[in-house]
């Protein structure tokens, strides 16, 4: 009886211990002079799309992490092109990247999709601009939907499953390989 009374304590101190556990493993994991750029690991699926215009759609989530450990504020500004990205070797097949107007937050890092759910505004261009004083962070989703113009090319390779975010000097690149070898999309100014 002692023994089940015990293995019963264990296991509920254990499973809380666990649960509370919201450390992440990161795609990858870069720090800058103290800007620290950590991107996640793709989550995603199908999607619905307008199935007027193209077919056989999918996407996946991924999120970034911006944190300041620099003693100065910075402006960060993320910004995608709306132009579609053809898939190598796959002619008919296409990706977009959006970014969403919804927050992402650590504690979703366990959820479907990263907790993203409303994919209704990724048609709608979405820009990030925010001022990050020191020891600030900020987390934003990505969302790369991929499409065929033709409905009779089912399951040509869609490429690159795994982005990161890049910081080279204060410009901002995004990597998708084998899509996009660096792409620019934003920068991080420093405030006086």
């Amino acid at each position: 009886m002692r023994f089940t009374l015990s293995l019963i304590i264990f296991l509920l101190i254990y499973s809380n211990t666990e649960a509370q556990n919201t450390e992440t493993k990161w795609y990858s994991e870069s720090n800058n002079n103290g800007i620290i750029l950590q991107n996640s690991f793709p989550k995603g699926g199908l999607y619905e799309g307008s199935k007027k215009r193209h077919f056989n759609y999918s996407c996946l989530v991924f999120f970034s992490r911006i944190i300041n450990q620099t003693k100065k504020p910075f402006e960060l500004t993320v910004d995608f092109p709306a132009d579609k990205i053809g898939i190598p070797d796959s002619p008919n097949t296409f990706v977009k990247l959006f970014l969403s107007s919804d927050k992402m937050t650590l504690e979703k890092q366990s959820l479907f999709n990263y907790g993203l759910t409303d994919f209704d505004s990724l048609d709608d261009s979405t820009i990030i601009q925010k001022t990050l004083e020191p020891n600030e962070e900020h987390l934003f989703y990505v969302v790369a939907v991929f499409y065929q113009t033709r409905n009779d090319v089912q399951n040509e390779n869609r490429g690159g499953n795994r982005t990161e975010l890049v910081l080279e000097g204060e410009n901002l690149f995004y990597r998708m390989l084998p899509q996009i070898d660096l792409m620019y999309c934003g920068k991080i100014n420093f405030k006086d």
